[in-house]
């Protein structure tokens, strides 16, 4: 089946579309890949985007029209893709907006559930391809997070027989997938471990117009406070239990400040950038801290923007004692690999076949991930008792 896959992460910064061809491989699933683009949102929607991500800042008139732009944006992306590849199957990430992973009467978290924009219709109508779409929804009724559901694209591309390996993805929010050294899916575990590029971007947005620290080079120049990374380190998310999952609702500047106590403003610019990158390594580092003490690990597999910054991964290195590696050394494409994670969900489920591990999300039970549309549906009128 070949799988066009789009992937529109926390990271904010546009869309990674891969197409792959998928065959099973015994119980794997084997990845060709045939080609990858990456489009960056327009800088209009980005930024509609970024300031509808502040807790309370988009009515409903702002979302409803986010969600048909951002649809509209994924159609323009992957129609000229769509046109050199004979398509079975489109899989969308969708883009996440806001994410309830528990109920939390403080925060107003009354219901678990979770949001991402990007209507498939558009996709639908552009590309004339089955969709596969809205991959979370069905965890979280079957009692799970809703993430992190790349869980299952991990163990079925990257599982390797007799090695404990830990699949550890550096986007907006950091996530890791943690990989038994015997192929047992009830044992894999899957968790936010907090902010990846998320704190790191706004803080280089803000005091140097930049959408991101390139290479770690501004965290390079600062000094990091040791007494606001201490109370970084405090905040409650690292010390809850996995299964966990969290996202921009927690992890911004000014929600940290509020709820930590802490002025930003009083660090220099660089000295805040290179904190909130060792608050980034740290929080990664006590994750494995979590997982190790009763699970071996022998190799951490880095992939998404943060592997890309030298600053992050030196930190990341020191505080690890076991092998790191970035996908790009082994050979691979970090950037594929969220992606194609999307493409073998939507394989499984395009096919019935559950595309979700409970262990990951904490879900009562696998189900099949995402909704799926039809291009060419039967008429009514023409095919029988429509009442059949």
């Amino acid at each position: 089946m070949t799988v066009l896959a789009l992937m529109s992460g926390t990271s904010l910064d546009g869309m990674d579309l891969v197409v792959a061809r998928l065959a099973a491989d015994g119980p794997m699933v084997r990845a060709d890949v045939l080609e990858r683009v990456s489009t960056p949102y327009q800088a209009d929607l980005r930024r509609r985007l970024v300031a509808a991500l502040e807790e309370g800042a988009a009515g409903v008139r702002e979302l409803t029209q986010l969600h048909a732009e951002i649809g509209l944006a994924y159609a323009d992306a992957c129609g000229p893709v769509a046109e050199r590849h004979a398509l079975d199957l489109i899989a969308l990430s969708g883009q996440n907006v806001y994410h309830v992973p528990r109920v939390d009467e403080k925060r107003g978290w009354r219901t678990r559930s979770t949001l991402q924009l990007g209507e498939a219709a558009h996709v639908l109508e552009r590309c004339r391809v089955p969709v596969a779409c809205d991959f979370r929804q069905s965890d979280v009724a079957a009692g799970g997070q809703g993430a992190p559901l790349v869980s299952f694209g991990d163990l079925a591309l990257h599982w390797r027989p007799g090695v404990a390996r830990a699949i550890h993805n550096i986007g907006g929010i950091a996530n890791l997938t943690w990989l038994p050294p015997r192929l047992e899916p009830d044992a894999v575990v899957a968790f936010d471990t907090g902010p990846g590029n998320c704190l790191i971007d706004e803080a280089a947005t803000r005091s140097f117009g930049a959408e991101y620290d390139e290479g770690g080079r501004i965290a390079a120049s600062g000094r990091v406070d040791a007494d606001v990374l201490v109370a970084l380190m405090r905040h409650p998310y690292l010390a809850l239990p996995f299964p966990k999952t969290t996202g921009r609702e927690v992890f911004a500047l000014a929600r940290l400040e509020r709820d930590l106590g802490l002025s930003f403003d009083a660090l220099a610019p660089a000295d805040l950038v290179a904190t909130l990158t060792a608050f980034t390594a740290g929080s990664i580092a006590h994750a494995y801290e979590q997982l190790r003490r009763d699970r071996p690990l022998d190799e951490v597999l880095v992939a998404g923007g943060g592997a890309a910054n030298a600053t992050l991964l030196a930190m990341l290195r020191e505080r690890l004692a076991v092998r790191v590696h970035t996908f790009e050394e082994l050979g691979m494409v970090s950037k594929d690999r969220e992606a194609l994670a999307f493409a073998v969900m939507a394989y499984m489920g395009f096919t019935g076949r559950a595309g979700t591990l409970p262990g990951a999300t904490g879900a009562t039970r696998a189900v099949v991930a995402g909704k799926y549309l039809w291009p060419q549906p039967l008429d009514p009128w023409t095919t029988g008792d429509a009442s059949a």
